[in-house]
């Protein structure tokens, strides 16, 4: 059986984190294999994340400027995996959010108290487009997804019609939540896994959503 696996770094890496994981690339390398059943034959991974944002921002009390600054060689490094494909999408600033709500401390406020609020974008349809182009060329027999993201229905609907088998990847309950009722009404089942071991220390990776 062909099979071809989509992770949403994004995703893996949060719940990941709420898990207690460092998020490096021997744990993405890693919980890959723990996804892949023995009689299936991995292609390949395409992994979807975000570099970290670059830029200059004003601070949202003093108004001095922030930069920002960031490394997206982990990305690079990730992609000379074995098996491994990375698809970058970007993130966008959308300003500066409280760290908390509402806000406890008494006195002025400063910089301290915000966070930067980033927005992922084009992630989704880079998985869209892959589902779709691996639905077209007819050389894989089924999908592994690892996604809670409802926006891929229409992508996974495409697939199934064309007839591959679409497994969604269920991860380890608490921290994740159940996959939702409407994703799993358009895969054909759910692979349930745990967290895998790592072998190598290594630092963890850094965010690359947000901050």
């Amino acid at each position: 059986m062909k099979s071809i696996l989509l992770i949403d770094g994004g995703y893996l890496r949060n719940i990941a984190r709420d898990a207690g994981h460092a998020y490096t690339t021997d744990f993405i390398e890693a919980f890959a294999r723990v996804c892949i059943l023995d009689g299936e034959s991995l292609q390949r991974v395409l992994y979807y994340d975000c570099p970290q944002y670059r830029g200059r921002q004003r601070l949202p009390v003093s108004g001095e400027t922030k930069h920002f600054t960031a490394s997206d060689k982990w990305l690079t490094d990730l992609a000379c995996r074995e098996l491994f494909a990375v698809r970058r999408g970007t993130l966008a600033f959308r300003g500066w959010v409280p760290r908390s709500t509402p806000i406890q401390e008494r006195g002025a406020l400063t910089d301290d108290h915000f966070r930067p609020n980033f927005e992922q974008k084009g992630v989704d349809m880079r998985i869209g487009l892959d589902i779709a182009t691996i639905s077209a060329n007819g050389r894989i027999d089924r999908i592994v997804l690892l996604s809670g993201d409802t926006d891929l229905i229409p992508a996974t609907k495409h697939a199934r019609k064309a007839n591959l088998e679409v497994i969604g990847i269920q991860l380890p309950t608490p921290p994740a939540q159940p996959l939702r009722p409407a994703l799993c009404a358009h895969l054909d089942s759910v692979r349930r896994v745990e967290w895998p071991e790592t072998a190598k220390a290594e630092p963890a990776l850094p965010q690359a959503a947000t901050l």
